[in-house]
């Protein structure tokens, strides 16, 4: 393949999570969204970047309004971005958050690529895919499954929806949840080919699957999901330790509960993983969850838009060496708008459009050839 003549489709993954639901009313208050966290966040330590705020371009919006999405994508595609990857939540045949994305399908607007990403998590109030203090359990069947589908067929033929050699892409971020996920496969394809689509081109996060390669279960592809967080200690114990004492001293920040990390030490922990199979990346742009979970949030300390474009452009440099072809050529960012996860490209009070310049740049560097 003559990597000289590919061209690159960045895509960001798009958290709806910014009007209000009944299950977030009824577990977290009325009128929760993702701002609510966002906005009560404290600093924690001196110099920690809390609370974020929202630029004055983008303000606290509210995704009731069709609108916001429309602005949203003029803003990603003035950046160079291709399209947006939707987090698609389904429980046993209940959708939510799903507002965004049925104003999207009815309307027409934004008119700009999508996908999207089946976050096949338990609802917790843990923020981190942990079963415990459920608010709704992730359940599967094989009638579901074939509901499932036959709703995601429907969308597929959406002209704007995402292929990869005309084939519509979807995401299954834990695969391994899935109980037969060779079956879930098999029977997904079968139906498309029995409704006259085009076979999904399935992708597999591996965010949750160890070194094993999800090929074998029938995916056609697989997202090197980042962050990669399992690669730091201790990021599940909220208890005080010694090492967390050391490790904070190192940032000048005197503490044993907090869990803080150098940004560019956990990027280059996961820049260098290694896999035995070639898979999209995908680049994460900061990480604080402490507006979720408080005192027991992980921090990364030290994130700037250089940083950000440096890393960015290794993993590139990576892709560029997968046997793959020409269509496959999906590059992930994570993420548009994680903003109670401090992940977010969208413009904040401190950066502005920082962050969004630098991947412009590197999309501009990657993508300026003349076809």
């Amino acid at each position: 393949m003559d990597d000289i003549k590919k061209k690159y489709r960045f895509v960001s993954i798009y958290l709806p999570q910014f009007h209000p639901i009944p299950e977030n009313d009824k577990a977290w208050g009325k009128g929760f969204t993702e701002w609510t966290n966002v906005k009560k966040s404290k600093s924690l330590f001196w110099g920690h970047n809390q609370p974020r705020v929202p630029h004055e371009s983008v303000g606290y919006y509210d995704l009731r309004d069709p609108e916001v999405m429309v602005k949203q994508a003029e803003m990603a595609k003035s950046h160079g971005l291709h399209g947006f990857a939707f987090y698609h939540y389904w429980f046993n045949g209940k959708r939510l958050l799903n507002l965004p994305i049925d104003n999207l399908l009815k309307t027409g607007k934004p008119d700009f690529p999508f996908y999207l990403i089946w976050a096949n998590e338990t609802w917790s109030r843990r923020w981190l895919g942990e079963e415990k203090e459920i608010i709704l359990k992730q359940t599967y069947s094989e009638d579901d499954n074939i509901r499932h589908m036959n709703w995601l067929l429907e969308v597929f033929s959406d002209p704007r929806y995402i292929r990869i050699n005309n084939r519509p892409v979807f995401t299954i971020y834990r695969p391994t949840s899935i109980p037969n996920i060779e079956k879930f496969v098999e029977t997904f394809k079968t139906l498309s080919i029995k409704n006259n689509v085009e076979e999904p081109y399935l992708i597999a996060s591996n965010s949750n699957t160890g070194n094993e390669d999800p090929r074998k279960w029938g995916f056609d592809g697989i997202l090197n999901f980042e962050p990669q967080l399992g690669v730091l200690p201790y990021i599940l114990d909220d208890r005080k330790l010694k090492a967390k004492f050391k490790n904070n001293l190192s940032f000048g920040i005197i503490s044993n509960k907090l869990k803080v990390y150098s940004y560019p030490k956990a990027k280059e922990m996961m820049v260098n993983r290694e896999f035995d199979y070639p898979y999209f990346p995908c680049s994460f742009v900061d990480w604080d969850n402490s507006p979720r979970r408080g005192n027991n949030g992980i921090i990364l300390k030290g994130a700037t838009p250089q940083l950000f474009a440096k890393y960015l452009r290794q993993l590139i440099e990576k892709f560029k060496n997968m046997n793959l072809s020409d269509d496959e050529n999906l590059i992930m960012i994570n993420a548009w708008n994680e903003w109670a996860e401090s992940n977010y490209l969208e413009p904040d009070k401190k950066n502005g459009f920082k962050y969004l310049d630098a991947l412009k740049e590197v999309i501009d560097e990657v993508n300026s050839f003349e076809e």
